[in-house]
């Protein structure tokens, strides 16, 4: 039985999308740390929670600048520790929900970066914000990297409607607004202090990255070409690329845009004229409105 459940995680692992790789990460650290646990507790003889709070601190971030330098691993382990269980939980649900619709819109190669762009970038909000709220403290947790993907999903399909349990269907830009204002309440009563200035920074990353794309400037892209790059094998030859129509978030204001009902006609000579149309259908009536054509399609793109 756990011989068939690590082939089915692998087989994800190895087939899945960007989103589904980060979740099992995020969960396989999480089990490793709560096995770390049990181990010290079984083990007896010392005391076992200052054991396992001084062994986690290296994979934390800590407000202390120079301890960081020291251990300068910490800048990324730490969006991808959990150590409780409903605050992975969470975590891993919204990751899930929110990926998709990001990789969908944006393309499932841009989703690491930014993951790891709005982590960092959380993580330096905090670090410059910690003298004004707290002291002593540590970050932890995806919240900040995965706030980066909720705000670019918001950004990019504002519209886009989702199904929450007890509000029914609820448009993407005011469950975003309302993730902000219930971290900028958190923050008022200096509950996480930390954890919501991470929050904050990973956010303002995401918009500002969807922001930068719209105006054609993909700040990935390094990322991207020098993970491209490590992967290359260097016995492999080169081969020509063939050119390639990047993808672009535009929402146009002429009328062959906004008409819903008149779709693009003729060969789609002009794939980006295709993408904005599809990209202002799913703004207005949602992901589930396209044809499998223009799902097709849009998913061609993404790998783009």
């Amino acid at each position: 039985m756990f011989r068939s459940i690590i082939d089915d995680i692998r087989f994800q692992f190895q087939t899945g999308n960007t989103i589904t790789r980060l979740i099992i990460v995020n969960v396989a650290i999480f089990l490793a740390i709560i096995l770390l646990k049990l181990v010290i507790m079984i083990s007896g003889g010392f005391d076992h929670t200052g054991l396992f709070e001084h062994i986690i601190q290296y994979i934390f971030l800590s407000q202390d600048v120079l301890w960081d330098a020291k251990h300068p691993w910490v800048i990324f382990t730490h969006m991808f520790t959990h150590v409780g269980f409903f605050h992975m939980l969470f975590n891993m649900l919204v990751l899930f929900w929110f990926g998709r619709i990001a990789g969908d819109l944006l393309g499932d190669h841009r989703m690491l970066p930014l993951y790891l762009y709005s982590g960092l970038t959380g993580a330096l909000i905090y670090l410059l914000a910690s003298p004004l709220f707290y002291e002593g403290s540590t970050l932890h947790g995806a919240s900040g990297a995965i706030m980066g993907i909720v705000a670019a999903a918001g950004m990019t399909a504002p519209d886009y409607q989702m199904r929450l349990l007890l509000f029914g269907d609820v448009k993407l830009k005011y469950i975003v607004f309302g993730l902000l204002v219930i971290y900028l309440v958190s923050l008022a009563s200096l509950e996480n202090a930390g954890g919501q200035m991470a929050h904050f920074g990973g956010a303002a990353f995401g918009f500002f990255y969807v922001h930068m794309l719209r105006q054609g400037h993909d700040l990935t892209k390094g990322f991207r070409r020098a993970l491209s790059y490590l992967k290359r094998s260097p016995h492999k030859p080169k081969r020509t690329a063939k050119r390639k129509v990047p993808m672009e978030i535009r929402y146009k204001s002429g009328s062959r845009v906004h008409d819903i009902k008149s779709p693009p006609t003729g060969n789609y000579m002009d794939e980006q004229e295709r993408l904005d149309y599809i990209l202002e259908k799913i703004k207005r009536t949602g992901f589930n409105s396209l044809n499998e054509e223009e799902k097709k399609f849009l998913d061609d793109a993404s790998q783009k």
